[in-house]
């Protein structure tokens, strides 16, 4: 018997341009088609960001809800979280979307040094998008990128903001956040099993430390995330040709570590949702 290990596909972003990489998917169906290729090749988690189409990001409900629908349409039971991340986008605006109802949402619970600009995310902001989820019924992920985010998160939990288990995301490989090694991620889980015993873990490796923490989480006993948003290029010889191509190597990789790709159900059972 193998373990079951969640792939969450994170398909577009904030930052990826056509110019950068034509595989990026941009408007709602290529996202949509995008993220159909890449739940038939074992994803079961659809992390969206929505971009407007001059590709700048957008909060605009309407596309978010044209996402959803294909998703629900062409990938039965794939988890649809939705992005209220903060690049180029109104922090007023960012939670726009969640009575859409999506089954998941990123929360980041801090604020944090980005390499050119830093990702604000105040006390009274993470408060409002945490209880819009819970008024919506959405769990969020949150989305860890420096070590306070952790022990935030804990302490929201104790104040109700946040209901149990939690999904915590451990984002590393961002210049001035956490950084990709391998000792700190093991810290950092061992720190989420004393403060939240229940609590599920996966991590995002930025760029180059993609397939590496991908290793980690697998090896690890976490769930892992993969795609364009956070790299791409699939080595350091040529541009991913798809976000399938990630997810595809992702799969291929959990039977080295007596794991499997979780199928929509396990997926499911195992964030409890």
């Amino acid at each position: 018997m193998t373990t079951p290990a969640i792939i969450t596909v994170a398909i577009t972003g904030a930052i990826p341009s056509k110019a950068d990489t034509p595989a990026v998917p941009i408007t709602p169906s290529e996202q949509i088609e995008s993220t159909h290729e890449a739940f038939e090749a074992g994803a079961t988690v659809a992390h969206i960001h929505v971009r407007n189409p001059d590709e700048s990001p957008s909060s605009d409900p309407k596309l978010f809800a044209q996402v959803q629908e294909g998703i629900v349409k062409h990938c039965p039971g794939m988890i649809v979280q939705f992005s209220t991340g903060g690049r180029g986008r109104d922090q007023s605006e960012r939670g726009s979307m969640l009575h859409l109802k999506p089954d998941m949402a990123s929360l980041a619970t801090g604020s944090v040094n980005f390499a050119k600009l830093i990702y604000e995310n105040t006390p009274q902001l993470v408060e409002d998008l945490a209880k819009s989820m819970l008024e919506n019924n959405v769990k969020p992920e949150i989305e860890v990128f420096d070590a306070a985010m952790l022990y935030n998160a804990r302490a929201m939990a104790d104040r109700g903001l946040l209901k149990r288990p939690c999904q915590v995301q451990f984002v590393m490989g961002i210049p001035n956040a956490l950084p990709p090694r391998r000792k700190l991620l093991e810290f950092l889980v061992s720190e989420l099993k004393e403060l939240m015993p229940d609590a599920t873990w996966s991590a995002a490796g930025i760029g180059r430390s993609q397939l590496e923490i991908n290793h980690w989480c697998l090896e690890l006993g976490g769930h892992v995330r993969t795609g364009i948003e956070d790299n791409i290029k699939f080595d350091k010889d040529r541009l991913a040709r798809s976000n399938a191509e990630f997810v595809q190597r992702v799969a291929d990789l959990c039977e080295k570590y007596g794991r499997h790709a979780a199928s929509p159900t396990e997926a499911r059972k195992i964030l409890q949702l």
